[in-house]
């Protein structure tokens, strides 16, 4: 097996793939540092997120850094494309160096990549949602009491003829819990989304823009437009306001994730804060804690941090007539 592992010896590639598989399962990865410095671990911590295109994970590499900064301790960053097999790739590759520490995003993860977490024998935190079962610490906010909110919020001001645009789904979980618990909010209140549009790739202005167009064009009768994330809401505020339709008037809108480059917008985009730096360095923080314990002592209980968001009215939420 060790010959295997470290790529070494006279192996046939059918024995070579079973053993692979065998590790794999068993979630064991081999130890790529020097014999002499086995018993040690790296002063890096392995960082992995979905995407470095999304202006959120930016935020929150910010606050792990900014929590790492003056300790010994290195963020290095993998990226996974949202791709649960590709995320088995970069844990794969990152624990073999014997990492300090995992910080990683989301919950859902495949066997082969939760058996490696909990075989890691490492500190590791799972960041951006609360709403599931953590291998080990967690850091983030509940998406699902996000999207009720953001369905409460919106019932609250009269809209009733609710659209819903998502970009990344259903490989992006946390929007897909956000659409679960917006869908259950209107429910609760007799109120069913009237139109509905999901899309695999990446979040863009002009996405939402042909996105907004479209449901527009097969419901024209909406009165409020939700979207999984600010960017495609942009878009598709831009898009409402070129074709002269009154915001929040005759449409209303909203995002997610409270992007501040879209700051400069014609209208503020109705928003909800996801906590993104304040994620980051609460995981960072956990790391740094459960790193300067004694190889023997008992860490305690998990951390399991549950923040809140909060919704950002701006420009596109309440309607005119009652401000």
């Amino acid at each position: 097996m060790s010959r295997v592992l470290r790529n070494r010896g006279d192996v046939s590639e059918a024995t070579r793939q079973k053993v692979l598989e065998a590790a794999k399962a068993l979630g064991y990865v081999p130890n790529q540092i020097a014999g002499s410095l086995a018993s040690q671990r790296v002063n890096l911590v392995a960082v992995i997120i979905p995407s470095l295109s999304n202006m959120v994970f930016p935020e929150v590499l910010t606050g792990i850094n900014r929590t790492f900064d003056g300790t010994p301790l290195q963020p290095v960053v993998g990226v996974t494309d949202y791709l649960p097999e590709k995320e088995e790739q970069v844990l794969y590759e990152m624990l073999s160096w014997r990492p300090s520490g995992v910080i990683i995003a989301g919950l859902e993860h495949s066997d082969p990549a939760r058996a490696m977490l909990q075989n890691a024998g490492i500190p590791v935190v799972e960041i951006m949602d609360t709403d599931g079962n953590p291998v080990d610490a967690m850091v983030g906010i509940s998406h699902r009491r996000a999207g009720r909110m953001m369905a409460a919020a919106i019932l609250k001001e009269g809209y009733t003829r609710i659209g819903f645009m998502g970009t990344k789904m259903p490989l992006d979980h946390r929007a897909r819990k956000r659409f679960e618990g917006f869908t259950e909010g209107l429910t609760k209140a007799g109120i069913e989304i009237e139109a509905r549009d999901f899309y695999s790739g990446g979040s863009a202005l002009a996405k939402g823009r042909e996105m907004t167009a479209a449901m527009l064009d097969r419901s024209p009768d909406l009165d409020f437009l939700y979207y999984s994330n600010d960017m495609i809401g942009a878009g598709g505020l831009l898009y409402l306001l070129d074709e002269g339709i009154d915001v929040p008037g005759q449409v209303g809108l909203a995002g997610f994730n409270g992007v501040e480059l879209l700051q400069g917008l014609p209208r503020k985009l109705a928003t909800m804060d996801a906590c993104r730096s304040e994620i980051g360095a609460a995981a960072a923080q956990i790391i740094i804690d459960r790193s300067a314990l004694p190889e023997d002592a008992d860490p305690g209980e998990p951390a399991r941090i549950a923040l809140t968001p909060t919704i950002t009215y701006g420009d596109t939420l309440r309607r005119t007539q009652r401000r």
